[in-house]
């Protein structure tokens, strides 16, 4: 299977290492594209609710296939979030293409893209980290059991549904903080004189024009959603930026099925876990 050359992909908020992320869709995609960068705009890794329990062959697979991008001499930048927050005491550490950086400025086709995770406007975690991972524990508890409901759903053979979603829906408060968040994101972009300003955080995939609060300008507002409910990214191609979104039906053949790097020794990966083990303690 021919892979899709895309100038720029972004992802988020896949929070590999707990139940909810979909890393089996997430390796598909990543294997269908050749991009020329590569921006992994935070909570990649969910060390807050790392247990060395749970670590999938799939969640090990989808590093090794970000790492594979490295080798292959494919800038990547790894921008951290609140779940991941523990890297920054690395920001700026570089390795061959390999960048961990809290925050990017990127020169896009005469554009400057301001790129970052998005928690540094959520007043939660400025003011109540410990309720911010009490409501983490809790949004994964409710994939999980909407999981097994989905489940069910496809056996009888029903459309599935979104308990999240249903529930951001719902209440007012949660469409008010996405807005709000947008806004905020857009208002500094447009005072900095930026082109895009692009985030993660609130797992709300978004393209779109958002005038600042003061009328000073306007900036186009991006958002690359999650691989836990949404499974979409952002993609830069041929001088313009599109949602893409998972399909099951698009993937229905592996790409690369023989790959090496799928079929490599995975044992390394206990490493991997006593490494996010130490992580996790050390910031407990």
């Amino acid at each position: 299977m021919a892979k899709r050359e895309v100038d720029i992909v972004v992802i988020s908020d896949v929070h590999l290492g707990t139940y909810g992320c979909h890393a089996k869709e997430l390796l598909k995609y990543l294997k269908s594209i050749k991009p020329k960068i590569l921006i992994l705009n935070g909570d990649i890794i969910d060390i807050w609710q790392f247990s060395k329990s749970y670590w999938p062959e799939a969640h090990m697979k989808v590093v090794r296939r970000i790492l594979k991008f490295v080798t292959d001499g494919i800038p990547v930048y790894y921008l951290t979030g609140n779940h991941d927050e523990m890297l920054r005491k690395f920001t700026d550490f570089n390795m061959g293409t390999f960048q961990l950086l809290d925050k990017l400025v990127l020169n896009i086709d005469g554009k400057k893209a301001w790129i970052f995770h998005g928690d540094v406007f959520d007043v939660t975690m400025q003011h109540s980290k410990w309720l911010a991972k009490l409501g983490a524990v809790g949004y994964d508890t409710l994939i999980l059991i909407n999981s097994f409901v989905n489940w069910f759903l496809t056996a009888i053979g029903r459309q599935k549904m979104s308990f999240s979603q249903k529930v951001k829906a719902s209440f007012k408060e949660a469409v008010k903080f996405i807005n709000q968040f947008e806004q905020t994101a857009a208002d500094l972009a447009v005072d900095k004189q930026y082109g895009y300003v692009i985030c993660g955080h609130i797992h709300h995939a978004e393209i779109r024009e958002i005038t600042s609060t003061q009328n000073t300008g306007s900036v186009l507002y991006l958002n690359s959603g999650d691989w836990v409910e949404s499974l979409s990214a952002l993609e830069y191609h041929n001088g313009k930026w599109e949602v893409f979104k998972y399909k099951p039906d698009d993937f229905n053949t592996d790409a690369d099925e023989d790959d090496k790097t799928d079929s490599e020794d995975l044992n390394a990966m206990l490493d991997v876990k006593n490494l996010l083990e130490r992580f996790k303690h050390e910031h407990d």
